[in-house]
Formats: C-alpha cells, sequence, structure tokens
C-alpha cells in the first residue's frame, strides 16, 4: 500500500526504494528565444535515468572577433586615466574598467574606449535629445556605455541594461570640522566681560577685607607685627577664590562673615565654569552631527546639492513628488536642492561639487561608492561621507536598444 501526498504517490519496495521519485534539473538562462529566467535543463527518474543536459550552453570566447566602441564618463574609482604618454591613446583604469576587462577575456571581444564629449552621464533635453554619455548610445555612435552609471527607468527606456555589477545608495560628502589649538582656550567657556567683573569683584573684595582690618584690627599675640596689607589681604581673596586657601589669619567677625559670603560665590562661579568646560570641550566631538542623510534633511543652515540633471538629481525629484512613494525625506532634500530653480545649490560635474565642499561651507549628495573613495583618497584628509544603508538600484553596463550582446553580457 501506498500514501498519497505533496510529493505525488509515496510507497516502497522491496529494496525499501521509492519507484515515484521525479526529479526535474533547473538553471537559470538568457537567451532571447528561451526568454529570461529560470529553464528546465533535463529530468530524472529512476527508470530512464537522466533524460536531457546539465549544462547550458557555454559563453566562453563566444565574442572572438568581434570590438566594441565603448563610451565612458570619468569618475573615480569606476574609471580614471592611469597613464597618459604623449601620441599613445589614453589608458584607463577602475572598478568599471576591470569589470569590462573581465568579460573581455572571457568572451574574447576587444574593445575601443573614448570619453563622452561633454563628459555628462546624460539627461533628456527639450528638444527630445540625450546629450552626454546616453547620448552617444541613443544615437548609435557607441555600443557600450560603462561609468557609475546607474539603472534608472528613464535610461531605460532608450536604451537596455545588463544585469547590476554592483549595488548603488545615495551618500552625502561633508568637510570634518577644523580643530585649531588655541592657547586661551581656557578662558573660552566664560565671556570676556564676565572674567572683567570677576577681576573687578576681587579687587573689590580685596579693598573691603583690608578695610575692615584696618578699622578694627585683630587682636595679636605681645611682639608680633600685623600682616594686614592690601597686598596680603588681594592674596588672600584671590587665594580663596581659586580654592587654594589663604595665608594671612583673619580673625576678627566681620571679615569672617566677608569671607564666609565670597567663598560661596567663589563656590558657584568655580562649579559653573567647571560645567562650562567640560561642555565646551565635547562641542568639538559632535561638531560632524550630520550622521546620515535624515540628518542632512532636517537641518536648514549647511547649504547642500548634486549634480544638476544627474540621476541622483532625478531621482530626489522623483521621490518627492511622487504620490504614490512620497518621503518627508526627500521632499526636504528637494526643497534645498530646488532653490531658486535648481542653480543656487548645484554643480555641472562631480568634480566642482567635491570642490566646493573641500573650499566652502557645502554638502555633495552624490554616489556613496564614488564618495567614500574621495574621502579616503584625500590628501589632507579634510573629508567625510554619510551614506544611506538601503541601496534602492545597481550599477548596471548601457548598450544600444535592441544590442544582440546585452544577454550574453548579463549571463
Amino acid at each position: 500500500n501506498g500514501v498519497s501526498g505533496l510529493t505525488s504517490f509515496l510507497e516502497f519496495d522491496d529494496n525499501g526504494s521509492n519507484p515515484n521519485i521525479f526529479f526535474e534539473i533547473l538553471g537559470t538562462n538568457y537567451g532571447e528565444d528561451r526568454g529570461r529566467g529560470v529553464t528546465r535543463l533535463a529530468t530524472w527518474d529512476p527508470v530512464h535515468g537522466l533524460n536531457g543536459t546539465l549544462t547550458d550552453r557555454k559563453l566562453e570566447n563566444n565574442m572572438r572577433g568581434v570590438v566594441l566602441r565603448v563610451v565612458t564618463v570619468l569618475e573615480e574609482p569606476f574609471v580614471m586615466v592611469s597613464e597618459n604618454v604623449l601620441g599613445k591613446p589614453k589608458k584607463y583604469q577602475g572598478y568599471s574598467i576591470d569589470v569590462l576587462d573581465a568579460l573581455s577575456d572571457y568572451l574574447g571581444f576587444k574593445y575601443e574606449i573614448y570619453v563622452a564629449p561633454d563628459h555628462k552621464y546624460g539627461s533628456l533635453q527639450p528638444d527630445g535629445q540625450w546629450n552626454g554619455l546616453m547620448g552617444e548610445l541613443v544615437l548609435k555612435r557607441a555600443d557600450v556605455g560603462l561609468s557609475a552609471l546607474t539603472i534608472t527607468p528613464e535610461r531605460e527606456s532608450v536604451v537596455d541594461f545588463t544585469t547590476r555589477y554592483m549595488d548603488y545608495s545615495v551618500g552625502v560628502l561633508l568637510r570634518k570640522a577644523e580643530r585649531t589649538v588655541d592657547m586661551f582656550a581656557c578662558l573660552a567657556p566664560f565671556d570676556l566681560s564676565l572674567w572683567a567683573c570677576i577681576a573687578g569683584t576681587v579687587l573689590l573684595v580685596g579693598i573691603l577685607v583690608y578695610l575692615l582690618n584696618w578699622l578694627n584690627p585683630p587682636r595679636l599675640p605681645m611682639g608680633s607685627v600685623s600682616p594686614t596689607t592690601l597686598y596680603n589681604s588681594m592674596w588672600f581673596v584671590y587665594g580663596s577664590f581659586v580654592q587654594q586657601g589663604g595665608e594671612v589669619p583673619y580673625t576678627t567677625l566681620a571679615t569672617r562673615m566677608m569671607m564666609g559670603v565670597w567663598w560661596m560665590f567663589a563656590l558657584i562661579v568655580i562649579s559653573s565654569y567647571t560645567a562650562n568646560l567640560a561642555a565646551f570641550l565635547t562641542i568639538s566631538r559632535i561638531e560632524n552631527s550630520i550622521q546620515s542623510l535624515q540628518d542632512l534633511s532636517k537641518q536648514t543652515e549647511l547649504p547642500y546639492g548634486t549634480v544638476l540633471d544627474s540621476a541622483v538629481y532625478d531621482q530626489v525629484r522623483y521621490k518627492s513628488m511622487n504620490p504614490f512613494e512620497r518621503d518627508p525625506m526627500y521632499s526636504q532634500m528637494w526643497r534645498m536642492i530646488n532653490r531658486t530653480g535648481g542653480g543656487e545649490n548645484n554643480v555641472e560635474e562631480s568634480k566642482e561639487g567635491i570642490r566646493k565642499v573641500k573650499y566652502g561651507r557645502f554638502g555633495f549628495v552624490w554616489d556613496a561608492a564614488v564618495l567614500e573613495y574621495v574621502a579616503n583618497n584625500d590628501e589632507d584628509c579634510s573629508f567625510y561621507a554619510v551614506s544611506s544603508n538601503a541601496p534602492d538600484r545597481g550599477y548596471g553596463i548601457a548598450m544600444q536598444h535592441g544590442s544582440p550582446y546585452r544577454d550574453i553580457f548579463s549571463q
């Protein structure tokens, strides 16, 4: 007898095996003819054994003899010029170039690379044309577009992208607070006028103590000389103020009452000074208060922006204005980025934004991977980068619409 269950009919032979076992061998596939996704490569059962093949068609050297024209945009650390010997073509290096070289070695193609004429990734212009790297692909001047190029719906409408080869997230580049050594930092907890009042009070109380002892001198042992001088009175008052005690024993009741009030005043002033000094020394540690994009969006003192008409610019605009995905953080960021129509806080290219952070009060919103590289490799160590934790898109390789190489690159 057998049992019918989720894995079909279950029964056992005399040797303990189940004759109703049936396996499907599945594999991922990117071929245009079979569609992208999972496909059945073979089946197996105890009676017929393996029916099919366990290997999909090999891709190695599939593009031997093909020469691709690659357009790029310089963006550290994705694409950088490694050397430029006079009279010889430029050589490029970087993470995206490493990906391209690995594909070239495996698939067998060769490539020629050049930089987009306007050094931009490209955006849709008012006349309906694309400029920059995207324009080179749309106008079919290049076969492949490669840099820190993110996959966006707008771009996918005119070019084909491979699957992502790296996650992408937005970050912000900020300048570290400058730490200056000030020899008079110990005076900072109190204002200059307060220090002047304290000095005047010490002088006044010293004079009062001297007058009280002069009008009503203390009884001294026979033969001793009274040390009650104005200098000694001042020194005694100052010594008690800084909690060091005094040298002159004043014993009259009026003087003791006077000094009792003075010591209470000194206790309050010294306690206030100590508390302010601790707070003052702590401020330098928390000056870099922007530790996330949320912190950046909530403040308005530090202006920030991105590259005009870039993917980041479009992403902030879309997430702030889309009624189905309205994000308060992006809404606040868009108000700052779009101030005076976007012309005030945005730049034409990323290098300009980095310079603006280094030599002014500015926060540059851009690809987190690029900003982290800039912060880690700056000679003056003047930057720090903050990124969002949730990658919502990725970097891809762009190709002409309908390119026959898209699926083979993805696989």
